[in-house]
């Protein structure tokens, strides 16, 4: 619940930066407690029976409305407010559509990065990782939705990822750092964390 954005209280209760919800919480803390627990839940069916799509901007929209969908009313929509973090200045509202359509239709231009060497597969993920978490595309939720859909499609392309042995603040770190157009850090923790894959589960729709 850390973001900077135009206006503090856009899509929160008034008086508070708590976000307006279904459970009707309005303690930010209390908020996030709840929110974890759920997208945990939501996060291990996922793993287990992930939506099938053809890995473009509906697919990740869906991703996020299936995880987010019992606590937003805009679960799986763009957000309206301009948002940065850290620092870090993601896509402006107006131009999320455009950006998100940009870069799904590159990600289908190189054939969902299959059939690729290890190290070209590790760049071009590091590539449309970072571009991807600058689009930014919703107003909360973002990391988690991005970890879903990226070990789908790590998964799709021959490999396997588990995001949860993976240090959130170096990852966090290493996106800031992407964001100024320095991915070293990125690639080595993809390097390191991405290994071929036994699995053989159904990965995209007819």
């Amino acid at each position: 619940m850390s973001y900077s954005i135009d206006s503090i209280t856009a899509d929160c209760y008034p008086g508070t930066t708590c976000l307006i919800n279904k459970l009707g919480i309005r303690d930010d803390k209390q908020l996030a407690f709840v929110e974890a627990g759920i997208t945990l839940m939501k996060d291990s069916e996922l793993s287990e029976h992930p939506i099938l799509g053809n890995y473009d901007f509906a697919h990740y929209k869906a991703i996020h409305q299936f995880l987010f969908e019992d606590l937003y009313d805009w679960a799986g929509t763009v957000r309206t407010v301009d948002i940065s973090k850290k620092g870090t200045g993601f896509v402006r509202a107006k131009d999320i559509n455009r950006s998100a359509e940009s870069a799904f239709e590159r990600l289908h231009e190189k054939n969902l990065f299959k059939d690729m060497p290890f190290d070209e597969f590790i760049e071009n993920l590091s590539d449309f990782y970072g571009v991807i978490n600058m689009i930014h595309p919703f107003r909360e939720g973002n990391g988690r939705t991005q970890r879903v859909f990226f070990a789908q499609l790590i998964r799709n392309a021959g490999y396997e990822i588990n995001f949860s042995e993976i240090d959130t603040d170096l990852l966090m770190i290493a996106t800031i750092q992407a964001a100024g157009g320095v991915d070293d850090s990125l690639k080595a923790i993809f390097r390191e964390s991405v290994h071929p894959s036994m699995d053989d589960r159904p990965r995209k729709a007819k």
